[in-house]
């Protein structure tokens, strides 16, 4: 075992100790010979390659489906730190969606100067076509996911929020089913809190918004992309795990005030949508004529309460990287409560000041794009060139609204298994919280891990990996 490098938070090592959560896992590793390690390796790829889980990367060339490498080595927190996260994170959902009610009705915080109104208004995730709308039960992003990482024994913040479709929750539940399957006598040694509740939650969370025209037990769908999307896989094993149909825009028709799907034993009425794919795409007479993704008409019977889409249409504004910084004052705004989980310390490039700041430490810090995902468009300063440097300082130069800069963080680490046997690599965590008739969160969430040693990106996209996250039971 790598002894811990003090400049960052050792999840496992307090110093040369190994604390209390993680011993029985460091005698299991021990006592694994490393030629049992390289099978179940193998077997563990063999297990997601069998049941589908790839993820796409097109225009790289070769074969565009590729394994997420699956680290065995899970990560622990004990109950007393799930605790606080689990009470950050329903505050967090809480307020976003206070704030997305909010800025599509009366706009009280932006009135209230506590949010500058271009923000939201001019941003190009705001949709004007639901300004004025209620959706069921006011809610409107239903699955939020929350990037948090860890930098101290109690210091968690949050790296951004995803209210529109955050994608990785079928990676989570099957880490830890294949966990299981491998190694089931570390889930006898171990009280850890079970995952497998999240497809019934979510199809709760999904039925309790059905629309006020829905007069039966809704029938809930999951719209996809298609095939060719790189999350089709997850789209399929949701639909799987609730019992729902996966259907694509080709599959619906709006007939009347209602969607209707095409079966072959005739339509049925559609009540729910869990959509996967962007506000764009939903429906070519309202948003992109040109979508071949979506339904004709989906919009006009939205807003006739005719059929619930979830995550809402519009939703998108509050996980906007610009709209980001001011989510601790969304939770004071709405809630009246200080917010549990801190931001990351955040320059706006917009404003003349900070830009000016970041431009001349830009080799200290991480810069995004305001829209971006998925690793891209993105700088992490110390570990750039100086072509690169010069490079994204022209970009932010040409358009500083549309970056924003954060400082570094010495992320934690965990063990993760290695060539050598057993080193620490930086991670983050998404939980997914559920929000419907209640808020709901199953214990744990995705852990992403960055294999390359010292490299602070997580991404798949970016050669990041997967492990099992276990939350030890009281």
């Amino acid at each position: 075992m790598t002894q811990a490098d003090p400049t960052y938070f050792n999840e496992m090592l307090n110093g040369s100790d190994v604390r209390a959560a993680y011993e029985s896992l460091e005698r299991w590793q021990a006592a694994m010979p490393a030629d049992l390690r390289s099978l179940k390796q193998h077997e563990a790829e063999q297990l997601f390659r069998r049941v589908g889980i790839t993820f796409a990367v097109y225009g790289e060339g070769g074969d565009p489906e590729r394994l997420i490498p699956f680290d065995m080595f899970p990560r622990v927190f004990t109950a007393e730190e799930w605790r606080k996260l689990d009470r950050g994170i329903r505050q967090r959902a809480a307020a976003l969606n206070a704030f997305l009610a909010d800025v599509y009705d009366r706009g009280e915080i932006l009135r209230a100067g506590r949010i500058p109104e271009h923000l939201v208004t001019h941003n190009e995730a705001f949709e004007k076509a639901v300004v004025g709308m209620r959706p069921s039960r006011n809610v409107w992003s239903h699955i939020v996911g929350i990037d948090l990482v860890r930098t101290g024994r109690d210091q968690f913040y949050v790296l951004e929020d995803n209210c529109r479709t955050p994608s990785g929750v079928s990676y989570m539940l099957q880490n830890r089913e294949i966990m299981m399957r491998m190694f089931p006598q570390l889930f006898l040694e171990n009280r850890i809190a079970p995952v497998d509740g999240y497809a019934a939650a979510l199809k709760r969370t999904l039925v309790s918004v059905a629309p006020p025209k829905c007069d039966g037990t809704p029938n809930v769908v999951i719209l996809t992309p298609g095939q060719f999307n790189s999350a089709y896989y997850e789209h399929s094993f949701l639909a799987d795990l609730m019992g729902v149909e996966l259907v694509e825009g080709q599959d619906l028709f709006v007939d009347g005030d209602f969607v209707w799907m095409k079966t072959t034993e005739g339509p049925q009425k559609v009540d729910v949508i869990y959509r996967r794919i962007d506000d764009a795409f939903l429906d070519p007479l309202c948003f992109r004529s040109d979508s071949m993704l979506g339904v004709p008409g989906l919009m006009n019977v939205y807003r006739s309460g005719g059929v619930s889409i979830c995550s809402a249409p519009g939703a998108g504004v509050a996980d906007d990287k610009a709209i980001y910084t001011f989510v601790p004052e969304m939770v004071r705004f709405y809630l009246g409560e200080a917010p549990v989980l801190e931001n990351v310390p955040t320059w706006q490039c917009a404003k003349p000041d900070q830009c000016k700041y970041v431009i001349e430490n830009l080799a200290e810090l991480v810069v995004k794009e305001v829209h971006g995902s998925g690793g891209y468009g993105m700088l992490v300063g110390p570990k750039a060139d100086k072509s690169q440097l010069e490079a994204f300082r022209a970009k932010i130069e040409a358009r500083p609204e549309n970056y924003i800069a954060q400082p570094t963080l010495a992320l934690s680490t965990v063990p993760t298994f290695v060539d050598e046997g057993v080193a620490p690599r930086h991670v983050d965590l998404r939980p997914y919280c559920l929000v419907g008739e209640k808020i709901e969160l199953v214990p744990g969430g995705l852990t992403r891990v960055a294999l390359n040693e010292g490299s602070l990106v997580v991404n798949s996209s970016q050669g990041g990996g997967v492990k099992d996250t276990w939350v030890l039971a009281e």
